[in-house]
């Protein structure tokens, strides 16, 4: 049910007051008048108690009255109607009132009292719900300036303002202070700011605005670097929309300036990591990739330019690592990198591809002298002493070069290329230079076939085994004999060919226990199925990998309890570089085999250190002669006064010598002079397969040729 209307009648004529609250029934049915009179401080009374009037209906006895009285009303109730009654004669005063708030007023006899009341009512409804409507308005546009102070300022970004026909920019406080400056030293200038632009990013910033004022973008969006007052540019990113006229001309263009040096700071941190080796700080193996391909793209511009590749690995790096430690190896490895950058030009390019290898490119270079010639003034520059916390080290490189073609090539393959040569350096020795030839490439892949097949050889049990005798020469009877791997393959079955290669590659191991295994089984079968032959022997090559295998002697003991061959009929030969390289373990490791009766024999003595003051340290049993002192013993006599001496003190120090090689009557009949313990060699035979040995082996009689 509605409210009635509620209306507050002051008057001071009670006569008066009748009569309008009863012209107020007749036009308003079901209001309620309230009538009041009084002095004027005593009229305002009734609005505090009850309930407050929808409006006020003042008579005015005195005009001098009626201006006081809405004042105070207004005053006090500012949303409050107010309805002046008045005489023809007092309308002068009503219009003054309403300037000071009144709302309406009505002249005697007021037939129009009714229709004044609502329209007055219906003007304050209104007035109310536009000021309501005002005050949302307002609130939500303090709260969405609020709102948007806080993201700025949480977003840390700089405002500007570009008036575009005035040619004036207003610059926030934050956006000058982004820059170093204070409120006043920025104007309003556009060049205040596009002045501070790094002149390298000027061209990019320019075409990003006209872009957009031309409507060809979105929005602004640029990253570019500007002058901080602390003299050094900062990288900010700045963003801005266009507002345009009905004609889509931009007369106005605001936007944001944010300081984002740390983000690029870090954005170029990670791409200089994902790009640079992190001990040295050189180029790694991708940049350096990277740079070769654009240097072999300049040199098909210019075909009297050519591009070089200089592989570079460090010598005896793996000692300086072992005995000093790797601190000392990283330190070493940053002096190298330190001495490379010295000895090359601004153009050229030096990187750690890993460990201890590095590479070069050299561009600009005519001829392969070129090269040469910087390689060497690295060389020389290595050479020198390196200080390492007290320690005094000499580092030597192996280097390998390769020179592209007139018009470049392909990257990969002159880094192939220099590879090759690098590896051939190191075959070579300790500090040398190699270039690349076309022939090792060659070699590289045939070694790479012989590798594939071997490997298959040994997974498909292809290999076989073959004997060669060992002749005592006293007695010219056959007292031993010395396995030997050989493998039926067209290409690589030379031992001289896939033997090193099982060396490099690690499938000597495999090799080796296929052949210490086999070698042990024919010889326990011999000794088994031929009579007198229980003296026999098997002799049995030992690389370096495999004896410094941690369960080497585990695997002999094994072999011989499977093959049950006594281990007094097995010779282990084994080279001199096993013995110097670590002689400490090897004298443990050869003790343990001594312990075992395991005969024992230095193979190919005078090859390799050649040093006789090791020999009385280790149990060694035997030494075999390389034959290539025995096949130099008949044409010079000093070679012969050689292995006099080698047989004499092999004697003294109670150890027996094999001479290997002999291939001829002349050498046998020296060496028999010279007390030589064997021979083996195709004076006596050559090596063959197990069942071609047997007749040999069942005869009786001496092996020996006469002379």
């Amino acid at each position: 049910m509605e409210r009635a209307l509620h209306v507050l009648l002051i008057d001071q004529d009670p006569d008066r007051r009748a009569a309008v609250a009863s012209r107020l029934a007749t036009d308003l049915p079901g209001v309620r008048v309230q009538g009041c009179a009084g002095p004027a401080a005593s009229r305002l009374t009734p609005l505090g108690q009850d309930t407050e009037p929808d409006l006020v209906v003042a008579g005015c006895g005195d005009r001098r009255d009626l201006l006081p009285l809405v004042s105070e009303i207004k005053a006090r109730h500012a949303g409050l109607p107010v309805i002046a009654l008045v005489s023809p004669e007092a309308e002068g005063s009503a219009l003054e009132a309403m300037r000071a708030g009144l709302d309406d007023y009505v002249l005697e006899p007021w037939t129009a009292l009714g229709r004044t009341v609502l329209a007055a009512l219906a003007r304050a409804e209104h007035r109310r719900l536009a000021e309501a409507a005002m005050k949302r308005a307002e609130s939500a546009l303090r709260e969405s300036e609020e709102r948007y102070a806080l993201a700025m300022s949480g977003s840390n970004a700089g405002l500007w303002d570009w008036d575009l026909d005035a040619e004036s920019v207003y610059f926030s406080p934050r956006f000058k202070s982004i820059l170093g400056y204070t409120q006043g030293e920025i104007g309003t200038n556009p060049a205040d700011w596009l002045k501070r632009v790094h002149p390298e990013d000027v061209r990019s910033l320019d075409t990003a605005l006209a872009s957009h004022l031309a409507g060809l973008t979105p929005h602004l969006e640029s990253e570019h670097r500007v002058l901080h007052k602390d003299g050094r540019y900062r990288f900010m990113l700045c963003r801005g929309l266009a507002l345009r006229d009905p004609d889509g001309r931009a007369v106005r263009m605001a936007g944001s300036l944010v300081d984002i040096t740390e983000r690029k700071l870090s954005e170029q941190q990670l791409l200089h990591d994902a790009f640079h080796d992190a001990l040295t700080g050189l180029p790694n193996r991708a940049l350096y990739m990277d740079r070769l391909e654009h240097s072999l793209a300049r040199a098909t511009r210019n075909l009297e330019h050519r591009v070089a590749v200089l592989f570079l690995d460090l010598d005896r790096f793996k000692l300086i690592n072992d005995s000093l430690g790797h601190l000392m190896g990283d330190l070493l490895l940053i002096e190298t990198a330190r001495r490379l950058e010295h000895c090359l030009r601004p153009e050229d390019t030096v990187a750690r591809l890993g460990g201890d290898e590095f590479a070069i490119v050299l561009e600009g270079i005519s001829a392969m002298g070129d090269a040469v010639r910087i390689a060497e003034r690295i060389e020389h520059q290595l050479k020198k002493p390196v200080a390492l916390e007290g320690h005094e080290v000499f580092a030597s490189l192996s280097i390998g070069i390769a020179l592209s073609g007139p018009g470049g090539g392909k990257a990969q393959d002159l880094v192939r290329d220099a590879d090759t040569a690098m590896f051939r350096s190191k075959a070579l020795g300790t500090g040398k230079l190699v270039v690349f030839d076309p022939a090792m490439h060659v070699n590289v892949l045939s070694r790479l076939h012989i590798e594939t097949q071997l490997r298959h050889a040994i997974e498909r049990e292809e290999l076989s085994l073959h004997f060669q005798p060992i002749v005592h020469l006293a007695s010219g009877r056959l007292a031993e004999m010395e396995a030997l791997a050989r493998w039926h393959e067209d290409d690589g079955g030379s031992p001289s060919e896939f033997i090193p290669v099982a060396e490099e590659t690690g499938l000597i191991l495999p090799l080796g226990h296929w052949v210490l295994s086999q070698a042990c089984r024919k010889m326990a079968d011999w000794r088994r199925r031929l009579p007198g032959r229980q003296d026999l022997s098997v002799s049995v090559n030992l690389s370096n990998k495999q004896f410094s295998e941690p369960d080497l002697i585990a695997r002999i003991d094994a072999i011989l309890a499977e093959t049950g061959l006594p281990a007094d009929r097995l010779t282990l030969e084994i080279t001199e570089s096993v013995l110097m390289e670590n002689a400490a373990k090897a004298l443990g490791m050869l003790e343990e085999l001594r312990a075992r009766d395991i005969r024992l024999c230095i193979d190919d003595f005078g090859t390799g250190y050649s040093s006789l003051s090791y020999l009385h340290s280790f149990p060694l049993n035997r030494l075999k002669l390389d034959h290539t002192f025995i096949r130099r013993i008949a044409r010079n006599d000093r070679n012969l006064e050689i292995v006099r001496a080698v047989i004499t003190l092999a004697h003294n120090l109670g150890m027996e010598v094999i001479a290997e090689g002999v291939e001829d009557g002349e050498q046998l009949a020296r060496l028999t002079a010279l007390g030589c313990d064997y021979g083996q060699g195709y004076l006596f035979c050559r090596p063959a397969a197990a069942e071609d040995l047997e007749e040999l082996l069942a005869r009786e009689g001496s092996l020996l040729v006469s002379p």
